[in-house]
């Protein structure tokens, strides 16, 4: 299986389903399953039992759901949503954009 070409905190926007168009930052990377968790995308309402130990109130809260990998695009800073390649810059591999070939490294 190959790696995914997407990273956590990669800013990207969702290109199918019931939230398409909308962008958001990547939380979590599930690189086993092919799914992100990306910031206020697929929010779903969960029901939640009282903790006092927690200092947890109960109620209804909503959370994001992981979204399929296939259904994202890396969003570039001058182009929008684009494909990614790589590229060796000495002896270290870096994505890039395929549109304007700009590095597309996240905040490190």
């Amino acid at each position: 299986m190959a790696g995914l070409k997407i990273r956590r905190n990669d800013r990207v926007e969702v290109i199918a389903g019931k939230d398409k168009g909308k962008q958001g930052r990547v939380l979590r990377v599930m690189a086993a399953e092919n799914r992100l968790l990306v910031e206020h995308v697929m929010m779903v309402k969960k029901t939640v039992r009282p903790n006092p130990q927690r200092n947890i109130k109960g109620g209804i809260a909503e959370q994001e759901n992981p979204i399929h990998a296939s259904n994202v695009m890396l969003v570039c800073g001058s182009c929008g949503p684009v494909r990614v390649g790589f590229k060796m810059e000495g002896d270290r591999k870096v994505r890039v954009c395929r549109k304007c070939g700009q590095a597309l490294e996240g905040k490190k």
